[in-house]
């Protein structure tokens, strides 16, 4: 047997092995399944949204039709937001902006909202279109739609815990800051 130097041959190897990654002729787009969060701290009650380890399907898009995809879920994100819209507005008028009760408002549903009463069409998507906060009982239902059987309801306590302490930042310094009293400086960070 002879004993010829295998550096070069591992080091060759490695090259080959080597591919780049990225391209610009194409989008790949993965998609996961929502899941109960944990991870992130929503502005209103409920549970957080955050999605599954691994995605459950991936799908290649040229750049044009990236482009169309997104306009077209834009577009359909942005409908159903001015249907929240109109629907908040009707019971607004049939509550008198909220100071009479009123069964009918109660009963709207964005049903009851009809495509006509919208115009998505004369609306600029990319100027109009950015992310919305969803409110508790959407997340509860894209998590319920997503599979979710049981949330997690310790989380909405965690949550509202670390929202009530963000409220209370900083010391109570006022004009000046007094470094023996003041929490901040205690803490080696400049006064808030």
């Amino acid at each position: 047997a002879s004993l010829t130097p295998t550096a070069t041959s591992i080091l060759k190897r490695q090259k080959q092995l080597c591919r780049k990654n990225v391209r610009f002729d194409q989008v790949t787009v993965y998609y996961f399944a929502r899941r109960q969060g944990f991870t992130s701290v929503p502005s209103q009650g409920g549970s957080s949204l955050g999605m599954a380890q691994r995605h459950n399907s991936v799908r290649r898009y040229t750049l044009c039709e990236f482009a169309q995809e997104q306009e077209v879920n834009h577009r359909e994100i942005l409908r159903e937001h001015l249907k929240e819209e109109k629907l908040h507005a009707k019971k607004m008028k049939l509550t008198k902006n909220g100071t009479v009760e009123s069964e009918e408002a109660d009963g709207l549903t964005l049903e009851d909202v009809s495509d006509d009463d919208i115009d998505v069409e004369n609306v600029e998507v990319d100027d109009y279109f950015f992310l919305q906060p969803l409110p508790t009982k959407r997340r509860r239902a894209l998590l319920r739609a997503s599979g979710v059987h049981r949330i997690d309801a310790e989380e909405k306590q965690e949550l509202r815990a670390i929202r009530l302490s963000r409220e209370e930042c900083g010391c109570d310094c006022r004009l000046y800051c007094d470094p023996e009293a003041c929490a901040c400086s205690q803490a080696g960070i400049k006064c808030q």
